[in-house]
């Protein structure tokens, strides 16, 4: 029996009913249709602060639970917002946490740009720059500009525009092929 890849999805946004978020729940809801199983990470909030000192044996709880999460997906989708141009700093001291594991090397990562025509490539410069010091196998195919404005999500709070679930299903489609080539 196969079971679907998971593909973990990381939100840099703290804000309640962000659009980075809505894309990710668009993705969750289109996993199935292109055979995998998207997992929405939810303990941004709750990471400590980052310190060298604290990134040893044993780990901060919410510490181990990021890594886990990370370790037993097969790749990840990234969605952040865009601050003083670069990344959020609660994002930011995430991705801080996963320097020092092994858990994201060589794994397969994309991210979904959601901000507007000409805005957010100060986060995803600071993003690239990061996942290579984690070894992250970025998907340069997968990673996507899909601007996102309000009055494209429903009621559920999903993006309902369907060429725009196309294209997310397309990313995840090219995050677990890029999974399976790694296996």
């Amino acid at each position: 029996m196969s079971t679907s890849p998971v593909i973990l999805l990381l939100s840099g946004s703290l804000r309640s009913g962000s659009t980075n978020e809505a894309v990710l729940r668009t993705a969750q809801a289109v996993a199935p249709s292109v055979g995998v199983r998207a997992v929405l990470y939810d303990g941004l909030a709750g990471l400590p602060h980052f310190n060298p000192d604290d990134d040893t044996d044993p780990l901060p709880a919410p510490v181990t639970g990021l890594r886990e999460a990370i370790d037993s997906a097969a790749g990840l989708l990234i969605c952040t917002p865009e601050y003083a141009g670069t990344l959020p700093g609660s994002f930011k001291n995430l991705l801080d946490w996963t320097v020092g594991g092994t858990e994201i090397s060589d794994k397969p990562v994309a991210w979904a740009n959601v901000a507007a025509e000409g805005r957010g490539g100060g986060a995803e410069a600071t993003l690239r720059t990061v996942l290579g010091y984690t070894g992250a196998g970025i998907v340069e195919s997968a990673c996507v500009k899909l601007p996102v404005d309000r009055g494209m999500l429903g009621a559920d709070g999903t993006v309902t525009d369907p060429e725009f679930r196309r294209r997310v299903g397309e990313t995840l489609r090219m995050l677990a092929a890029a999974a399976e080539a790694r296996a």
